[in-house]
């Protein structure tokens, strides 16, 4: 993300620094000549979130105009995240939700629900591909998979990697997402035409609730941030009801928000599993740039039954033949990171240790002891541990 207001700028070139005297000229590198070219304001037509052809994460409750905008949300608080519009291209009110669309200079297309991003162009693999794979290659052959949320479809285009997958279901409640990213997100959206997809249109608690009890073996939690509403979707009943619905040694991966800003809700999520799931209770975590603090978080559950450990993926998607390339190339997820995304920064695993159960230290410990697997590569390819 970038931030600050846009500064006009009359030449490609910048100056270099000596002593004391300004120095010859020198081309601006190719990056910074497309961002000079676009530095004249946006002649975008302009929406509540748009100051100055800048979209910020959002403007002032209050709806008080001023120079400089912020908006004190509670999850990110004395922070405002901005990026350049070129184009709005839709913007509408659900009963649900307000949704905008706008086309970005350097992120391509921007989805954003009530004045919050929640994808783009070029980052979403990293959320779609790693809240769907980490969960999916951690178990053998799942077949049957439910999605609470994920109405732009790329958890859905993902989940068609599986072969083994039979049934999808998803239960999203605002049908004017699943609609707009269709026209705009084809890429995403895409999700939608595998025939193995069913479309619930609806309360995600109230299916949970009249869901046969285990059912799924993995259910996907592509839900929006807690406040409001999505306060229900991080509390004790909703996991049970989704523990309910889960076969023995079923999984969850549930959003579950940035380590950087949201330490004390993660202990709270973890706290609540640990006493809902028998089996396995993990926090992983990816990067996102145009996320708040530029990462997002998962939280991985395992039902009670056949062990699973998180940490090494069983069903590596390598392995699966057509994953890699079915529809799209993968473009973030790998083995490499599956392992990856379970690794802790020093002052995240001092907060959330004590939340950690006895199951998944054993597992952590275990996997630690394996020894790395180097792979011998050809001359001039690069090695990898495994």
């Amino acid at each position: 993300m970038e931030g600050g207001d846009a500064r006009n700028g009359s030449t490609g070139t910048s100056q270099t620094k000596g002593s004391g005297v300004d120095g010859p000229a020198k081309p601006l590198p190719p990056c910074c000549v497309k961002a000079r070219a676009a530095a004249p304001e946006s002649e975008a037509k302009c929406h509540a979130t748009v100051v100055s052809g800048w979209f910020s994460e959002p403007r002032s409750r209050s709806g008080k105009t001023s120079k400089v905008q912020y908006y004190n949300n509670p999850m990110w608080p004395g922070e405002a995240h901005s990026l350049k519009v070129e184009k709005i291209l839709y913007q509408g009110k659900s009963p649900y939700q307000e949704v905008l669309i706008f086309e970005s200079l350097t992120y391509g297309k921007v989805l954003v629900l009530d004045g919050i991003v929640q994808l783009t162009d070029k980052d979403e693999c990293a959320y779609q591909e790693m809240i769907t794979h980490l969960p999916l290659c951690s178990i053998p052959s799942p077949k049957k998979v439910l999605v609470i949320g994920g109405g732009d479809g790329g958890v859905l285009r993902e989940i068609a990697r599986h072969a083994s997958v039979e049934s999808i279901d998803i239960c999203e409640i605002d049908k004017l997402v699943i609609d707009v990213c269709k026209d705009f997100f084809p890429d995403l959206s895409i999700g939608f035409k595998d025939p193995r997809v069913r479309l619930h249109v609806g309360d995600a608690v109230e299916f949970l609730r009249n869901s046969p009890e285990g059912t799924y073996d993995a259910i996907i939690v592509d839900s929006s941030d807690p406040i409001g509403p999505a306060q229900e979707l991080v509390e004790k009943p909703f996991f049970e009801t989704i523990a309910r619905a889960l076969r023995p040694g079923g999984v969850l991966c549930n959003q579950a928000e940035s380590m950087w800003l949201h330490t004390h809700l993660i202990q709270d999520m973890l706290s609540i599993c640990r006493e809902t799931f028998k089996g396995s209770v993990h926090y992983a975590w990816t990067s996102v740039p145009t996320y708040p603090s530029g990462v997002i978080g998962f939280l991985l559950c395992a039902k009670e039954g056949p062990p699973v450990n998180f940490l090494v993926p069983i069903n590596p998607i390598e392995k699966l033949e057509g994953a890699m390339t079915a529809g799209r190339d993968i473009r973030f997820y790998n083995t490499e990171m599956h392992r990856a995304a379970f690794v802790l920064p020093s002052f995240a695993k001092r907060e959330l240790e004590e939340y950690c159960g006895s199951t998944e230290r054993a597992q952590q410990e275990e996997t630690s002891a394996e020894p790395a697997k180097i792979a011998m590569a050809p001359q001039g390819e690069i090695l990898t541990a495994s």
